[in-house]
C-alpha cells in the first residue's frame, strides 16, 4: 500500500492553485471538470503518481468556503530551505490570502526545524527542513 493523494475542498480553485504552485513550488499535474456533477478537481504535486503522492483540490460549484472543523491538523512538506520557502510564501501570500503562521524554528521539545503556513482556504501546511533530526 501507498499514499496516493490528499484531498482539500477549496472555495476558489484558481487562488488555491496559484498558492500551491507559486508559493510552494508544486506543479499543476491535471484537472478534471465534471459540470454535470458540478465540481472540478485539480491535482498538484512535485511529481506524478505512482512515484509521488499528489494533492487533490476539489472545487464544488457555488461553494465559496468551508468550515474546517476541529479534526483537521495539517499536511506536511519536506523542504530543502525552510527560510526560502517562508520568504516565498510571504512574498506571494498577501495577494493569495495566505500567510506564514509560525516562523522557522525547532519543534517544541526537539531539534527538528519546522514552520507553518496557512493556505488561502485556512488549511495549515507544515514545512519540515530536510536533514533536521526527527
Amino acid at each position: 500500500m501507498r499514499l496516493l493523494h490528499t484531498m482539500l475542498r477549496v472555495g476558489d480553485l484558481q487562488r488555491a492553485i496559484d498558492f500551491y504552485t507559486q508559493a510552494l513550488g508544486m506543479s499543476l499535474l491535471r484537472t478534471v471538470d465534471r459540470p454535470e456533477q458540478q465540481y472540478t478537481l485539480a491535482y498538484l504535486g512535485y511529481g506524478r503518481n505512482p512515484e509521488h503522492a499528489e494533492l487533490e483540490l476539489t472545487y464544488n460549484y457555488g461553494v465559496e468556503r468551508y468550515e474546517l472543523g476541529t479534526a483537521y491538523g495539517h499536511i506536511a512538506l519536506g523542504v530543502d530551505d525552510i527560510q526560502a520557502v517562508c520568504d516565498q510564501v510571504q512574498q506571494k501570500g498577501a495577494a493569495l490570502s495566505a500567510a506564514v503562521t509560525r516562523a522557522p524554528g525547532p519543534v517544541k521539545g526537539g531539534n527538528t526545524l519546522i514552520a507553518f503556513v496557512t493556505d488561502p482556504d485556512g488549511y495549515k501546511v507544515e514545512l519540515i527542513q530536510h536533514g533536521s533530526p526527527m
